[in-house]
């Protein structure tokens, strides 16, 4: 913006600033940052209107009585205004009097489903949700990004074998309510202008409601203008609460199939024995506006537009006083960076080059030092008790938000079947905000109102502290940092095979363990209980793949199958309660996992269970857990300190086993088994894994392992990881750092810090193995190695161990990321 916009601003500014106070009372020590969801109204407009009320007699205008004539003149006297207001010539368009815009956008989609052939239905992913719903009411209906607007522009229609009796609708917002961003007003004629003499004419309709507020929108030129146009009066002046269709007079033949009539929309009406009626068809609004008017919100609006306009003068001066708060809201955002120079705000809004490209809106989110999503009710709540009015949530756009916050449908179902609704505290969930944090500026915001919310913002969220990585790297002995996390697996299905999280991928990390690991598990269709690879090695063909592009989880069996037995198969995502059997059948059922028994729901298609039933040759039937997480539905962490972990003194059995390097510390504390650290393991989460959240080994231990069986020549080959199953394999950096750590130098670890965010995790104890561990997870087949070797050397009070549990130290706004290569520092 040039100096002298900034001057001009300025002086508006401080125009406004002088009568806020006195004007607009309600805002007494608050500040105003949410116009496009609560707008005031200012005093002088509410006496203005109680002088008229208190001095006029308002009659209802299907009367010829002189207060209903005065109603009437009123009325239409404001109707031209209106059009006026929008340079719009009376004779190329007319205005329908409606509750909101959203009851506009009904009117006229009751209008097209009343077409015998009903109508086609497109409309802008930015679409507010009472332009998306329209599609239910449409035969065909399609939602559009910018680029295949931009197409249908060019001529080339976005429907496959259109039917040319039927009409065609296009609407899209001129400023999306979720980040402000505005799209071409031109789409409406370039649109329309191929269609006009083929039968399926299409239509265009604009939502203005978000545009209106802060800009002036002309419609000067019919030609050009939307077929319909929607707004809300009270987005821009706080008061009356009133909308309005403005209708091109071109396109009121949409409205020639009405059926329904009411009260003083018609001119004749025959009932007794005969059933005709004359609708009025000099006016268009005639045939529209059923029923009474709104008569005092009508009148209302006279007094709203006066007080606008001596208040705050122009809508392009309104522009471009918005346009200059914009900016400097945008920029303070934008400049608050963390101590480690990560940015406090995610801004999804574009940023505003220029008055056409974006409205004065800014939509974004927060995260913490540590890169993880800030609670949106938390922000809330405290820029509630500070005197902020902002909004957060969905904001009523459910294209913007899931574009913004890359929200694919699956994750928003299945954050649905997950407890999530409109209106909910559950703003974080799979590791992603449901929602967003809006600003939104207008003709009473001010310069103090933009610097006071950047300063809040920088004052409670902003950490410019050194890092925590950074300093327990500076602290810590180098050979400690000298090791990485080698591979991350997953075990979407109990003991079937893993899913080897790529490299470079963050992979979330929540209280009950790894994101997707053992949601589901195959129970007998007899008996209910959860299978195991001990008894159905065969499972371990089972391989499942998470593909998040489809939002499936595609499972393969890798073992001979007969000729109608298909190789693979796919299960949605998303936990859609149509997809599992309902809970008065089998779907309901107790099972048993680990010897504990649970409620898990079993899938109602009979294809998903005939393919494992089918591989392992037994009658099961695909389970997820858990469904509600309560009673039975819920298990808890069963890890703690084995006796081998605890110093030699309180361990008086250790010395009859035998023992390789580094297994048994002798400088960890103990752990009573009435401790903290005790009790809150019995009170941790977990889903279907055995004994803990997360399962760790280490590349180190399992050399020593292969060492010995190689010594013993019990076995040919060495023995995979995989035979452990673990979330985590921790390794040496590299080969030159091998002995950076002992074998089983995890036995003495208290806490893991991986990452360089520097994530805890607390070790819980040893795992407790059996005879699974020689199952081959390539081919299925059963040997005595490991479990013979390890019986030999890790053996503690006649229980064998190899591995360690663990659990991320995690809060409610903050769920740690994992990735491979990550560095890991023991303590």
């Amino acid at each position: 913006m040039d100096k002298s916009n900034d001057v001009m601003t300025s002086g508006y500014n401080a125009k406004v600033e002088a009568f806020r106070d006195e004007e607009y009372p309600m805002l007494k020590g608050s500040v105003y940052l949410d116009h496009a969801g609560t707008t005031p109204y200012p005093k002088s407009l509410m006496d203005s209107f109680v002088r008229d009320m208190t001095s006029n007699l308002y009659g209802n205008p299907h009367s010829g009585s002189s207060s209903s004539q005065l109603s009437t003149s009123r009325i239409e006297d404001i109707r031209l205004r209106v059009l006026q207001f929008f340079h719009a010539d009376p004779a190329d368009f007319d205005v329908v009097f409606v509750a909101n815009a959203t009851a506009g956008i009904k009117l006229v989609v009751d209008a097209l489903r009343a077409v015998p052939d009903g109508f086609d239905y497109a409309y802008h992913q930015a679409s507010h949700t009472s332009l998306v719903g329209v599609r239910e009411e449409a035969r065909n209906s399609l939602c559009l990004d910018d680029h295949q607007v931009e197409e249908w522009a060019a001529g080339h229609s976005p429907f496959d074998g259109h039917n040319e009796d039927r009409p065609t609708l296009f609407a899209y917002p001129a400023q999306s309510n979720m980040d402000g961003s505005r799209f071409p007003l031109r789409w409406s004629e370039t649109i329309r202008r191929d269609t006009k003499s083929s039968r399926n004419r299409t239509y265009t309709l604009l939502d203005a409601a978000a545009y209106v507020c802060s800009s002036p929108l002309d419609l000067s030129c019919a030609e050009t203008a939307p077929d319909f146009t929607v707004l809300s009066f009270y987005k821009i002046f706080g008061f009356p609460d009133l909308g309005a269709l403005v209708v091109r007079r071109q396109a009121k033949e949409v409205f020639n199939e009405t059926k329904y009539f009411g009260g003083g929309t018609v001119d004749m009406v025959v009932c007794l024995k005969e059933q005709w009626h004359a609708p009025k068809n000099q006016f268009l609004h005639e045939r529209l506006e059923h029923g009474t008017l709104p008569i005092h919100n009508i009148i209302a609006l006279d007094a709203a537009m006066d007080a606008h306009k001596r208040l705050f003068g122009t809508m392009k001066e309104v522009s471009e006083h918005t346009a200059f708060l914009h900016q400097r809201l945008d920029r303070g955002l934008r400049s608050i960076r963390h101590g480690n120079d990560r940015p406090v705000c995610t801004i999804y809004s574009p940023e505003p080059t220029s008055q056409a490209s974006s409205g004065p809106v800014v939509a974004f989110n927060i995260r913490n030092s540590q890169n993880a999503w800030v609670s949106l009710a938390e922000v809330e709540k405290l820029a509630t008790l500070k005197g902020f009015h902002i909004r957060t949530g969905g904001v009523c756009n459910p294209g913007g938000i899931a574009s913004a916050l890359g929200l694919e449908p699956w994750e928003m179902r299945q954050n649905f079947s997950s407890g999530f609704r409109c209106g909910t505290d559950n703003d974080i969930m799979g590791g992603k905000p449901t929602g967003v944090i809006r600003a939104s500026l207008g003709a009473l915001s001010t310069v103090s109102d933009v610097d006071a919310f950047v300063n809040f913002i920088a004052e409670f969220y902003q950490d410019l502290t050194l890092p925590p990585a950074l300093a327990a790297q500076t602290t810590r002995p180098s050979t400690r940092a000298d090791l990485c996390v080698h591979s991350i697996s997953i075990y979407p299905i109990k003991s079937c095979g893993h899913f080897q999280v790529p490299s470079g991928v963050d992979w979330e990390v929540r209280p009950e363990g790894l994101a997707w690991d053992r949601e589901w598990c195959l129970v007998h269709q007899g008996t209910g209980q959860a299978l195991s690879q001990k008894r159905y090695p065969k499972m371990a063909l089972i391989r499942p793949t998470l593909d998040f592009d489809r939002g499936e989880l595609r499972v393969s069996y890798t073992g001979l199958v007969s000729a109608r037995q298909p190789q693979e198969i796919s299960i949605p995502l998303s936990k859609n309660p149509s997809l599992f059997r309902p809970p008065t059948t089998l779907g309901s059922r107790s099972s048993r996992v680990c010897g504990e028994e649970i409620l898990a729901q079993t899938y109602a298609s009979a294809e998903v269970n005939e393919f494992f039933s089918g591989a392992l040759g037994v009658p099961c039937m695909l389970a997820r857990f858990p469904p509600g997480g309560q009673g039975k539905s819920m298990r808890h962490s069963k890890a703690h300190l084995q006796k081998h972990q605890l110093p030699s003194s309180l361990a008086t059995s250790v010395s009859k086993t035998p023992q390789l390097p580094g297994s048994f510390p002798g400088d960890r504390p103990p752990s009573p088994p009435d401790s903290d650290t005790e009790r809150s393991a019995q009170e941790r989460r977990i889903l279907l894994s055995n004994e803990s959240p997360i399962l760790a080994i280490t590349l180190p231990s399992l050399d020593a392992l292969n060492e010995e069986i190689r010594r013993a020549g019990s076995h040919k080959g060495e023995i995979s990881p995989d035979v452990f199953r673990a979330n985590l394999v921790i390794a040496p950096v590299s080969r030159s750092s091998q002995r950076s750590i002992e074998p089983y130098a995890e036995d003495t670890w208290s806490n893991l810090q991986i990452g360089e965010d520097g994530h805890q995790f607390e070790m819980l104890g040893s795992c407790r193995r059996c005879h699974m561990v020689c199952i081959n997870q390539d081919t299925a087949e059963k040997s005595q190695e490991p479990f013979v070797t390890l019986s030999k050397t890790r053996r503690f009070d006649g229980k064998v161990f190899f591995g360690v549990h663990m659990a991320a130290v995690t809060s409610q706004t903050r769920f740690p990321t994992l990735r491979v290569g990550d560095v890991v520092v023991p303590s």
